[in-house]
């Protein structure tokens, strides 16, 4: 089955990320990569093996490449499902450039819940990978900024779209 509905997510959600990415990119929790391919530069980095990562490791809080090495770190929809995302923050804010951003988007848990039951026959991240412990459906934006903050990173930018149900982040160093 095809998953027009995702397809077209996806699109908004680069659409969205898009002008606030600058230089080297790192997106993580890259799934089929198709942002990197958009900007045209950059790493995709996941966990699992979608067919178009550019690197997949066992830990996202461990990725091997050198201090402040990229401009831009994204994670699009994927912060929830990352289950150390203290960790996973902290190796960012060590990989992000001193003027560099850190951008994120994500929806509310009750939405994703919802969504994620909705989609599951036509998700294949819910049929092929599923979820793993110590991942959650979505954050509230108050954990979201907290977990930032806590890794040493300053809101710069917060906007809704998709209806007001998804929610994009920017972040700087402190």
């Amino acid at each position: 089955m095809n998953d027009y509905i995702g397809i077209k997510l996806e699109k908004e959600r680069i659409k969205k990320v898009l002008p606030h990415i600058k230089g080297k990119l790192l997106d993580l929790g890259c799934g089929n990569n198709k942002l990197k391919e958009v900007y045209g530069k950059g790493i995709g980095v996941d966990v699992y093996e979608w067919g178009n990562v550019d690197l997949v490791v066992n830990d996202t809080s461990k990725i091997p490449l050198e201090e402040k090495s990229v401009d831009t770190i994204t994670i699009i929809a994927a912060l929830n499902h990352i289950p150390n995302r203290g960790k996973v923050l902290d190796e960012c804010h060590r990989l992000l450039s001193e003027n560099g951003h850190l951008v994120i988007t994500m929806i509310p848990p009750i939405i994703s819940t919802v969504w994620h039951f909705l989609r599951k026959p036509w998700d294949i991240d819910q049929s092929e990978r599923g979820m793993k412990e110590g991942e959650v459906y979505g954050l509230k934006s108050n954990q979201i900024i907290a977990l930032a903050s806590e890794s040493n990173f300053k809101l710069k930018h917060i906007s809704s779209f998709m209806f007001n149900i998804n929610k994009l982040y920017v972040f700087s160093k402190k």
